[in-house]
């Protein structure tokens, strides 16, 4: 009887066991993965953080800045700064021939020749032959490639996203620039002063709304109003200092680099002087817009810009000055 017992017992473990367990195993979700950040603090203590740029931001986020940077120009706050600059557009207007002329005699009496003279580097890159050329070729948008090229290599190998935002923001200051400064070429329609000089018109013709074909074949008689260059050049100024605040001598030379520019385009006579203040006002909301997309800050995003806008006259060189101060 006893052996009977154990031989039952191995069966009634086997009939009783669970072929399956009943407890159900809930798996926990995962946790998204958070985007990838760098933190640079500044010497004023605020922090800013910036995203792992995208190759292709400078396209992305185009057209939101676009439309931010048109925000602006229209918004309450700015409507002075805008009505300013259209102000010292109306007050250069009358004296634009004026100090053309006396441009380009200080340019003759400092050897500069009234020309941008280039050699073309494998066909494509230019390199000026005097320093006039070489202060008109900063307002070229090669210049800003070269930054960009620059920048973004440096993010590369440094890993550095800031360098990396900097780089994308001057592709993208360079497309927007462009996009502002030919909408109203088109709509001006104003000669350039060595074609006015050439037509006999003195402070240069108006003709709006040239057609698309004759803009393309005579552009030098529409594209003076605004200047191209000086806004191309602003933007990328103010994207490079706005990225980096405590570099403090961005501005300065950046801003004395514009005013040569501004001379250089004057005394060649490719530009008037009342070309330059819508210039000034569209690179630097344009910089500042796209620079602010890029980063948030602790304080949130910087506050409210201020700006002061001047008008300033002297005589230098035994020359009447005109010009406009903006200070921000």
């Amino acid at each position: 009887m006893k052996k009977l017992r154990f031989l039952l017992l191995p069966v009634s473990i086997l009939v009783c066991s669970q072929e399956v367990d009943t407890l159900k195993v809930q798996e926990l979700p995962q946790t998204p993965e958070l985007p990838k950040v760098q933190t640079y603090t500044l010497k004023d203590g605020s922090v800013r953080t910036y995203p792992k740029p995208k190759l292709l931001d400078f396209v992305t986020k185009l057209p939101r800045n676009f439309i931010n940077t048109n925000k602006d120009f229209v918004a309450q706050d700015h409507a002075y700064y805008l009505g300013g600059a259209v102000a010292a557009t109306l007050i250069l207007l009358p004296v634009d021939q004026k100090l053309i002329d006396n441009s380009r005699e200080l340019g003759e009496r400092w050897g500069m020749d009234k020309d941008n003279n280039y050699h073309k580097l494998g066909g494509v890159f230019k390199i000026p032959k005097d320093i006039g050329s070489t202060l008109y070729l900063i307002g070229n948008g090669s210049t800003l490639v070269l930054l960009g090229i620059g920048f973004g290599t440096y993010g590369l190998i440094k890993n550095d996203y800031r360098a990396q935002a900097t780089a994308s923001g001057l592709m993208e200051s360079l497309i927007l620039s462009g996009v502002f400064t030919q909408t109203l070429k088109r709509i001006t329609g104003r000669e350039s002063p060595f074609i006015a000089e050439i037509n006999g018109n003195k402070g240069g013709a108006w003709n709006p709304f040239p057609s698309f074909s004759e803009f393309g074949k005579n552009t030098s008689n529409y594209d003076a109003m605004p200047s191209g260059h000086l806004t191309t050049f602003m933007a990328g100024i103010t994207v490079i200092a706005d990225n980096y605040p405590d570099a403090r001598w961005i501005k300065p030379v950046g801003y004395t680099l514009a005013g040569a520019l501004c001379f250089q385009m004057m005394q060649s006579k490719v530009h008037w002087a009342s070309d330059y203040p819508l210039a000034l006002l569209m690179g630097y909301f344009i910089g500042k817009t796209i620079s602010k997309s890029r980063y948030t800050s602790s304080e949130g995003t910087i506050g409210k810009t201020k700006y002061n806008l001047n008008f300033v006259a002297s005589r230098q060189w035994e020359y009447n000055m005109v010009g406009v101060k903006l200070s921000f």
